[in-house]
């Protein structure tokens, strides 16, 4: 009765390890994923294989040209349940739509740590990647795409990590989705070349700390890279272009560097179908409550803000970056005296009117992007219908030929005459 009992219950563990047993008729897939010992490679053949796999066991599943699995629109298509899977050259759709269940195209556990991703093509699939609670999980070069027809509040993340560390998530291309790549409470991470556009959010940060966004590009996005509550960024040589809110969104962000990045193209347009973003200014950079951060040899351009600082966000450093063609270059509503430049090296603005006397490429007039009157007009746009009353022109005039009844605000005392680096 006990080898009864055992052989039963091996043979269930067997069933929970690869998420089907072996019968007639069913996929030859399922029979060969069952029979894989540790360490094997199983090739997947040519054609449409409807499954639901767990895999159990640390193998590698490597497609072929034409190989694809099916979920048939439930749960997840493939769930890694061991460490050191591989899911490599698949085709990999029709996951079920359920946010409850996390339904995902692949979906790792968090025993499935040193996971590996790699040149699949996951689409029609609530989220494409979930990583929930692994380390040491590598997803690369993989297509991303969401489920189109629903509505982005309905939709799952592109590439999702919750309670992750010490991950890489490098060249993917990630579509139509909610978030193109959400990370939540997980550190250490490294996100290196992705292309993320057509989402709400390209990059969403939140309570991750220690992470390094380095080489991606974001566009036809709400928003380029909303980072909030994490300490301690390293975020460089980044691109956001053409994104309708903000190139970059920073909430109760700390003691990051922000540098060699692009924003370009951040202009006031109307999201319908994610109702965010409606009636917005776009922003190159948007700065709420966060302090100590650098901010170096950024290019902000062709945005109807170029950078956009409030409620408290002091004690940044602010130099070697270029404003150019921002219809306002900086918006800062506050009455805090904060200098931007840094061992005398400012910015470059395109609309400085200053000179260099002596040539050494610092303007000899100090930069301030805002008066008074700006100041006023934000803080009470009614009084926008004053702004040609002599009144107000004449304010603007003591406000520059008296730099004493200017109110505090940004200065850069040494601003630069040229560009510092390429747009």
């Amino acid at each position: 009765m006990n080898r009864i009992v055992a052989t039963i219950a091996a043979l269930v563990a067997l069933a929970g390890c690869f998420g089907a047993t072996a019968h007639a008729g069913a996929d030859p897939l399922l029979r060969e994923i069952a029979a894989a010992k540790s360490g094997a490679t199983v090739r997947v053949p040519v054609g449409i294989h409807h499954v639901h796999l767990v895999l159990g066991r640390p193998i590698t599943l490597q497609g072929v040209p034409g190989a694809v699995l099916d979920g048939d629109g439930s749960g997840d298509v493939v769930r890694i349940a061991s460490p050191d899977v591989v899911v490599r050259d698949l085709a990999i759709r029709h996951s079920g739509r359920s946010l409850t269940a996390m339904n995902a195209g692949v979906f790792i556990e968090g025993k499935a740590s040193g996971a590996l991703v790699e040149h699949d093509r996951i689409s029609d699939s609530l989220f494409g990647v979930y990583i929930d609670g692994a380390s040491r999980v590598k997803v690369l070069g993989n297509v991303v795409r969401g489920v189109a027809s629903l509505r982005v509040a309905d939709r799952g993340d592109g590439i999702h990590l919750w309670n992750d560390h010490d991950c890489l998530i490098q060249g993917n291309d990630v579509g139509p989705a909610r978030d193109g790549i959400y990370f939540y409470v997980s550190p250490g991470n490294v996100f290196a070349g992705n292309r993320i556009h057509d989402v709400r959010y390209g990059m969403h940060d939140m309570y991750s700390n220690h992470v390094v966004i380095v080489g991606n590009r974001s566009y036809r996005n709400v928003a380029g890279y909303a980072l909030m509550s994490s300490e301690y960024l390293d975020i460089r040589n980044n691109v956001a272009v053409d994104d309708s809110s903000y190139g970059f969104l920073l909430n109760y962000v700390t003691y990051s560097r922000f540098t060699g990045n692009r924003i370009a193209d951040v202009v006031d347009r109307d999201d319908a179908d994610s109702g965010i973003g409606a009636g917005m200014e776009g922003k190159g950079i948007f700065v709420y409550n966060s302090e100590f951060n650098r901010f170096q040899a950024n290019d902000i351009a062709d945005s109807t803000i170029g950078i956009h600082i409030t409620a408290g966000s002091d004690h940044n450093e602010v130099f070697g970056n270029a404003f150019v063609g921002n219809r306002t270059q900086v918006k800062y509503d506050e009455f805090t005296a904060l200098e931007w430049s840094h061992g005398e090296r400012g910015n470059y603005w395109s609309n400085y009117l200053g000179w260099d006397m002596n040539g050494d490429g610092i303007g000899d007039v100090a930069y301030r992007p805002n008066s008074g009157v700006d100041v006023l007009l934000w803080k009470y746009p009614g009084a926008r219908l004053l702004m040609s009353s002599p009144a107000t022109l004449l304010l603007r005039y003591v406000q520059r030929a008296f730099p004493v009844f200017t109110p505090p605000g940004i200065t850069d005392h040494f601003p630069l005459m040229r560009e510092p680096r390429g747009r």
